[in-house]
C-alpha cells in the first residue's frame, strides 16, 4: 500500500504588518510506502520508501521515536535502538529516496515494541515580496508531516502475515480486547484495553447498544498496543459491544463492553 503526505498544519511565515495581498505555497506531493513496516526478530533492517511526486524539490527529515501509550494519549520519546538512516534527505522532481531502518540491538524474546517514524517537510526559503510598494505580502506555508508505525519483534513473535516468509504458526501474536463505557465531564466515552502481546489497529468501529447501531468512524479509530488502554469519544451513553475490525482481518471483530 502507499501513502500522501498530507498538510497538518499551516505555519504563518514572514507576516509583514496587515497583509493586502496572501501567498499560499502548496507542500510537495511525496508518496511513503509500505504504510506498516516492521522489523521481523530475524531482520536486521527494513525499507521505507519516499517519492516526490511534486514539481519542485523536497527537503525531509526523518526521525524514530519509541511509542508508548499511558494516561489515554500516545507517548513519544528519543532512543536508539532502531535508527533511520539518511535523517535528512532531498528528493527530486519524479525521485525517489529509500530510509534504512536499522535496529541496533536485539530485542527479547516473545516481545513486540513499537515506534513512530516521523517524516517532516524542511520548508524551503520564501520568495521575496512582490515589487509593489503600494501592497504588502503575506505568505503563509504549508508544513507536511506524517507519522509512520513501526513494530520490531523479538525471537517466537510476529503479527503481519507474509507470504515470502516462513513461519511458526506457534509465534503469531494476537491482541486480547476487553472495552467498556464510561463517562468523563458527563461525555460518554468507551475505553479498550489490550492484554495480548501485540498491538491492535482498529477500524470501522461501530457501536451496538440494543437494537441500534451507530458508526465511530469509517476509517481508523486508532492503537492499542500491548498492555495499553485507550480512549474515544462515543456516539451513545451506553453500548453493549464494539464491532470492529482488527488489524486488517478479514472479519470484523466484536469487543462486549462493560460499565
Amino acid at each position: 500500500m502507499h501513502l500522501f503526505l498530507r498538510p497538518l498544519q499551516g505555519l504563518a511565515c514572514c507576516l509583514l504588518t496587515l497583509g493586502i495581498t496572501q501567498q499560499a505555497l502548496a507542500a510537495s506531493s511525496i508518496l511513503i510506502w509500505p504504510i506498516d513496516p516492521v522489523l521481523e526478530a530475524d531482520q536486521q533492517a527494513s525499507a521505507l520508501w519516499l517519492e516526490n511526486r511534486g514539481d519542485e524539490p523536497a527537503s525531509m527529515q526523518i526521525r524514530v521515536f519509541a511509542w508508548n501509550q499511558d494516561g489515554f494519549d500516545d507517548q513519544y520519546q528519543n532512543q536508539r535502538d532502531v535508527i533511520g538512516s539518511p535523517p535528512v534527505a532531498t528528493i527530486g522532481p519524479g525521485q525517489k529516496q529509500l530510509i534504512r531502518l536499522t535496529r541496533t540491538k536485539s530485542f527479547p524474546a516473545g516481545e513486540e515494541h513499537a515506534y513512530r517514524i516521523i517524516i517532516d517537510e524542511i520548508p524551503s526559503a520564501l520568495p521575496p515580496a512582490a515589487n509593489d510598494s503600494t501592497k504588502t505580502a503575506a505568505t503563509i506555508r504549508l508544513q507536511m508531516r506524517y507519522s509512520v508505525p513501526l513494530f520490531a519483534y523479538g525471537a517466537g513473535l510476529w503479527s503481519k502475515v507474509d507470504a515470502s516468509r516462513p513461519r511458526d504458526a506457534a509465534g503469531i501474536g494476537l491482541p486480547q480486547l476487553s472495552g467498556r463505557t464510561v463517562k468523563v465531564d458527563g461525555k460518554p466515552y468507551i475505553e479498550i484495553r489490550n492484554r495480548g502481546s501485540v498491538h491492535a489497529r482498529l477500524t470501522e468501529a461501530v457501536l451496538k447498544s440494543g437494537g441500534k447501531s451507530q458508526s465511530m468512524v469509517d476509517g481508523l479509530l486508532g492503537y492499542v498496543l500491548p498492555g495499553a488502554t485507550m480512549r474515544w469519544p462515543a456516539p451513545l451513553a451506553q453500548g453493549d459491544a464494539l464491532q470492529v475490525r482488527v488489524n486488517g482481518q478479514t472479519k470484523v471483530q466484536a469487543v462486549p463492553l462493560g460499565q
